[in-house]
């Protein structure tokens, strides 16, 4: 029988959990991205699975990239890390992209049936379903429309990941599933502004700590 096995995490996201860099187009390193400074902060008893991907949408296919839907990658992700403490979930940037053609509220409504999907999967110790968090990432900012990203992600992206959090609040309040909305402690970046700096990072590292510290 395993005994002191580390209570594992599982952070399940798109590129501000893979840890994408918009100033250099690659990606920060393990002193920046905000999963690995979680992974120091909570300390050895405790294990933290990186599960970013950049693009990743809640239940969307995207026509332009295959395999990018949480939705159809969340099952064998979970079972491959089991047994699980807790799950966190922050998607919802991704699936603002004009091309998916949904409204903040549609959007939020394919995040609580991923967190759900993760909830009702027996990858707990002993047999049992995890914890499940899903955060509200910042909200992209109005900016971004004028960069590079603009064009690919086209129009009202803001508007509608300004309004998601309001959504999924109220949606989770009836289930036994965790919410956070990070957007009071963390704002995007001032280059595409619609990911984390190395500040961002930081601070998300902070976030996520407390809210992780009150649920296991």
């Amino acid at each position: 029988m395993v005994t002191n096995m580390k209570k594992t995490i599982v952070c399940f996201g798109d590129s501000n959990t893979w840890g994408y860099d918009a100033g250099s187009g690659g990606r920060f390193d393990e002193n920046t991205r905000w999963t690995c400074l979680l992974r120091e902060r909570l300390g050895d008893s405790y294990y933290v699975v990186e599960e970013g991907l950049s693009g990743r949408t809640s239940v969307c296919e995207d026509p332009l990239f295959e395999g990018l839907s949480g939705i159809s990658y969340i099952h064998p992700c979970l079972l491959s890390h089991s047994p699980l403490h807790l799950v966190i979930i922050m998607l919802g940037t991704n699936d603002t992209k004009e091309r998916f053609n949904l409204t903040s509220f549609n959007i939020a409504q394919g995040i609580v049936r991923l967190a759900q999907k993760a909830k009702g999967m027996a990858v707990g110790a002993g047999g049992k379903a995890p914890e499940v968090l899903v955060v509200a990432p910042p909200p992209i900012r109005p900016e971004y429309i004028s960069t590079d990203i603009g064009n690919a992600m086209g129009k009202q992206c803001d508007v509608k990941a300004s309004e998601l959090s309001t959504h999924l609040e109220r949606l989770l309040a009836p289930t036994d599933i965790h919410f956070a909305d990070a957007k009071q402690y963390v704002v995007m970046n001032e280059i595409d502004y619609m990911h984390l700096n190395k500040e961002g990072h930081q601070k998300m590292s902070e976030f996520m700590w407390k809210q992780i510290t009150t649920i296991l």
